[in-house]
């Protein structure tokens, strides 16, 4: 499906193509109505639950006359459980990050302003609800703004699998075994308060967040978690909104927003080893990219990459 050349955001834009791969036609599906299954094979409509392929408790729409088609079934089918778009995999999904999201923050709550005696645990939470709005919104944009697109894969909750997630697990080791076995430390490099560099990680992740988000909703239908490798007619270059202030935007803003929440919990291995990796992955990211977004788009990329710089530190 032609979209766009990264898989998390860059300033080479497409407008959506519909493909075969991409089935949108609900063919007006109702709950109200009876429930049956087309039987391509006898060119008729049964009213059997087993569990067949995509066609599974398919409701045809009230409004219609004739029986669905085979075509309807299969434009259904990445919409069934298991499917790529499944509604009862995305329905779970979100619910979780949400559950998470919301037991985070009163844990936080709990421990820094009810609990008698507060404690570094606090961190703990924090984490996981920082990651369960970052996943929760990586797919919220691309429903609302690029809707045909969206699909399981959008919640990036196995992005770059396993290294991902292990980094994240390190994350929370680090900061559950000092919280529980050095809850007095005070990690305060250059002499300065430690409660600064807890701001300094909110803002980080704040502004990560923000910027990443807003350029994925400016970007709308041009929009794609997925690697694009050849230029399709309708790739555009987008160099308006954040793109005209910050190159590769959401690049940019994970990479700050990975390290202020680790300023906020406190992990110095975590915090050294997130800068390393992160910065190490967007510069080889963004050397290969562009390499492809200069054969697109010639000169007028050319002059957007001297104009406009990534703000990610010696990565011109």
């Amino acid at each position: 499906m032609p979209s766009r050349l990264d898989n998390t955001g860059g300033p080479a834009r497409a407008e959506f193509t519909p493909s075969a791969r991409d089935p949108v036609a609900l063919n007006g599906a109702s709950s109200s109505a009876p429930s049956s299954r087309w039987d391509p094979s006898r060119n008729t409509t049964t009213t059997t639950t087993t569990a067949a392929a995509a066609a599974r408790s398919y409701s045809p729409s009230s409004s219609r006359t004739s029986s669905p088609t085979a075509s309807d079934i299969i434009n259904l089918a990445p919409f069934f459980p298991h499917g790529e778009k499944s509604l009862a995999g995305i329905a779970i999904r979100a619910f979780c990050l949400g559950a998470a999201l919301m037991l985070s923050f009163l844990l936080v709550i709990y421990i820094n302003f009810i609990s008698p005696t507060p404690h570094p645990i606090w961190r703990a939470p924090f984490f996981l609800g920082t990651l369960s709005l970052f996943h929760f919104l990586e797919f919220w944009v691309t429903a609302q703004r690029n809707t045909p697109v969206a699909n399981i894969d959008s919640f990036l909750l196995t992005q770059n699998w396993p290294s991902y997630a292990i980094a994240h697990s390190l994350a929370f080791l680090e900061t559950i075994g000092v919280s529980l076995f050095f809850p007095n430390r005070n990690w305060s490099p250059f002499g300065i308060p430690q409660s600064l560099y807890i701001v300094a990680g909110i803002i980080l992740i704040i502004v990560g967040q923000a910027v990443r988000t807003i350029a994925m909703y400016q970007a709308g239908a041009s929009f794609n978690h997925q690697v694009q490798q050849r230029r399709a007619a309708t790739h555009t270059l987008v160099t308006r909104g954040v793109y005209s202030f910050v190159r590769h935007p959401s690049y940019f803003g994970f990479f700050w927003w990975g390290l202020g929440t680790q300023l906020v919990l406190g992990n110095l291995f975590c915090f050294c080893a997130y800068a390393a990796v992160l910065w190490v992955f967007f510069r080889d990211r963004i050397e290969h990219e562009e390499d492809k977004l200069v054969d697109f788009f010639g000169q007028d990329y050319q002059r957007y990459r001297k104009r406009v710089p990534t703000r990610i530190p010696f990565i011109s």
